[in-house]
């Protein structure tokens, strides 16, 4: 793990929880004991999250993935409804403003006094006590509002990451595709992330799912652990249950390179449990008398330490009249996979964005956030996966198992 991580999370950790201090303390509580411990809880939340963040990573610090990710995930829904409520905040500011003012904008302690009225004695302390009262009110407004929708969206997103995945049915109709393999089924899942806050349970249950759809094919597109074979091996095992007519097939995703020990332990655990990794490679899948190349590349996070995607390798040299699908984990490799005259490219990676708005930013790096999309004329389909990344909740992307079938043009 670079240096520069954990650095850039502990910068992001201090600019975050000060803008909610000043919103959710500083902005609902007057000096005194009360703020103090609320300031206190706050810089220990904003701790929480580098160590979460960097510990989850290296393995020491599991135990801190449960309050650290959702803390993390509250956090982020605290932020992105306080930012919403910031033009209203004004607005309602600016109005309790005016209504403290005597009229034109004339403070209500220069307003004139009719001859023989009362003169009301100086209202300067009085202004400003109720000046503090009025802030106090918009703020302590805000906050709960803020607090509400975040608990609620969190709750939901919750529910939603740790239930049942969305069986999406999805037909790819490929031009050149020989008839004979028309109706040929992938199942297709990715970013399982099989990790300290999944269980057994998690495995088993998408096995299950998988083996009740009767694919031809099963495609784990990458991002499948987050952690090393001696600490998740035991959460991997349901996988040798997997059934298909043609075998089950996995390409390394960027987690399988963030592991201790790097990718290749899993590969092999892999091949002991009956899934076959294509790894820069393809095999010819036969079927209704017809045959269909199905190839594998590396993920790109694995350039660094020259174990990169080589689609030369891959797909170089086969039969260019046969119909090629690739596994290949991130949506943007089906650039240079569009290059090399794949027809079908199977990706995960982005999650459909996991937590809403985090899928209006996808696009700035991969071309298709989810479902089935086009990439230099080659078709890219993208699930949005079956597990979750970071905090166990899901809003706006439930996890999902794709049942995609061919059909010719």
């Amino acid at each position: 793990m670079s240096v520069g991580f954990p650095v850039a999370v502990m910068v992001l950790a201090v600019v975050v929880h000060f803008y909610l201090w000043r919103r959710l303390v500083r902005g609902t509580t007057r000096p005194g004991p009360a703020r103090a411990w609320l300031t206190g809880i706050l810089v220990a939340l904003a701790v929480l999250v580098p160590l979460t963040l960097v510990g989850s990573r290296a393995g020491w610090g599991h135990w801190l993935a449960w309050p650290g990710y959702l803390w993390i995930a509250v956090m982020f829904y605290l932020v992105v409804f306080l930012v919403v409520l910031e033009v209203p905040r004004a607005v309602a500011g600016y109005v309790l403003r005016r209504s403290a003012r005597g009229p034109v904008g004339v403070p209500a302690d220069l307003v004139t006094v009719p001859a023989g009225a009362e003169v009301p004695p100086p209202a300067g302390p009085a202004v400003a006590a109720e000046t503090v009262s009025r802030r106090l009110f918009l703020g302590r407004t805000a906050a709960a509002v803020a607090g509400v929708g975040a608990l609620t969206t969190v709750g939901i997103g919750i529910r939603t990451a740790l239930g049942d995945p969305v069986i999406e049915r999805v037909s790819a109709t490929l031009p050149g595709l020989d008839p004979r393999l028309a109706g040929l089924r992938f199942a297709v899942v990715s970013d399982i992330h099989l990790g300290p806050i999944t269980g057994l349970g998690h495995t088993r249950r998408i096995v299950r799912m998988i083996n009740a759809l009767e694919a031809d094919v099963v495609a784990i597109v990458g991002d499948m652990v987050d952690g090393t074979v001696a600490e998740l091996g035991a959460l991997a095992r349901p996988l040798e249950s997997l059934e298909s007519r043609y075998g089950a097939y996995f390409v390394t995703g960027n987690h399988e390179y963030y592991t201790a020990n790097g990718p290749s332990e899993w590969t092999e655990e892999l091949r002991g449990l009956g899934v076959r990794p294509l790894l820069n490679e393809r095999v010819e899948i036969a079927h209704g008398g017809a045959v269909l190349d199905l190839a594998g590349v590396n993920d790109v996070a694995g350039t660094p330490f020259d174990d990169g995607p080589d689609f030369g390798r891959a797909l170089g040299g086969r039969d260019t009249t046969r119909t090629a699908v690739l596994l290949a984990h991130q949506p943007v490799q089906a650039r240079e996979a569009a290059r090399h005259g794949v027809d079908l490219q199977l990706s995960g990676h982005t999650h459909g964005g996991q937590m809403v708005p985090f899928n209006l930013i996808v696009p700035f790096q991969q071309p298709v956030v989810s479902g089935l999309g086009e990439v230099d004329g080659t078709q890219v389909y993208v699930t949005r996966g079956a597990g979750f990344w970071g905090p166990p909740v899901r809003v706006g992307a439930p996890p999902e198992i794709t049942l995609l079938q061919l059909r010719a043009g």
